[in-house]
């Protein structure tokens, strides 16, 4: 079996720039996240609890785009 070729490394500054890119999408996320935790507990709290899971799944579609980012830019720094 071959061994795969060792990608080189990015020049410092654009690696600079993504890391930022990475950090925006992660800020815009979070904020994703945190009005729709807001939007169900006032969905709830009014009565309505039938959006708590399809709020659950969308949340937890957040958490594996933030995990993906985190191993992609671990993947990054290599």
């Amino acid at each position: 079996m071959s061994r795969p070729q060792p990608v080189e490394r990015a020049p410092r500054r654009k690696r600079l720039e993504i890391v930022n890119a990475m950090l925006l999408l992660v800020v815009l996320i979070n904020v994703l996240q945190l009005w729709l935790f807001t939007a169900t507990v006032h969905a709830v709290l009014g009565g309505d609890a039938e959006p708590v899971w399809p709020a659950g799944l969308a949340s937890l579609a957040c958490l594996g785009l933030n995990l993906g980012l985190l191993w992609y830019l671990r993947r990054l720094d290599r």
